[in-house]
């Protein structure tokens, strides 16, 4: 294996390929540990939390666009692609420091989200037919022990994304670098 190139069931594959692969993998572990976490784990997703899966949302298919199209798309679509693709799960990483940040009690959450309004319960809404209401200060699982939430789980697994993404865009920058020309391999 070279600093560029790696081989995989026989295959030489570019390194920047392979990591951009393991983001879009570990990206879909992420949104399926969230949906599998609703479905079967019983957990009901708040405002924040759901708006954190807007990331995955959005990132998972600019992903899938980048692999399949990888010797197609210009160089300069790429790096635009991989960039937009970074920021998107550097918002994710904000957003789960942020929600995290609330159910810890360091700032306060949107009003709409941890606020029941004048009059009105958290019990009144659920008594109704209305989906259950889950504020967003209210932590349903907290890791026992490392003690992080799944808001803190996303926040640092979204790091990690965005330190993948990064690595792939500074090896394909050093690739052209090195080599002297703007194609991909």
């Amino acid at each position: 294996m070279t600093s560029t190139t790696a081989s995989i069931a026989g295959r030489r594959l570019p390194t920047d390929k392979i990591l951009v692969g393991i983001s879009f993998v570990l990206a879909l572990a992420v949104i399926a540990g969230a949906w599998g976490s609703q479905i079967f784990g019983g957990l009901v997703p708040c405002e924040l939390c759901l708006a954190q899966r807007q990331a995955y949302y959005w990132g998972l298919p600019l992903l899938a666009l980048i692999l399949i199209f990888w010797n197609r798309l210009p160089l300069t679509v790429w790096y635009v692609a991989m960039a937009a693709a970074a920021l998107i799960f550097v918002w994710s990483a904000y957003m789960g420091g942020y929600h995290a940040g609330v159910e810890w009690g360091f700032w306060p959450g949107p009003s709409a989200c941890t606020g029941t309004g004048d009059g009105l319960s958290f019990n009144d809404l659920s008594s109704g037919n209305i989906e259950k209401v889950i504020p967003c200060d209210q932590v349903q699982w907290r890791d026992p022990i490392l003690k992080l939430s799944l808001a803190g789980y996303n926040a640092i697994l979204s790091v990690v994304l965005v330190a993948v993404l990064v690595a792939a865009i500074v090896v394909q920058a050093r690739h052209r670098r090195s080599s002297g020309n703007s194609t991909r391999r």
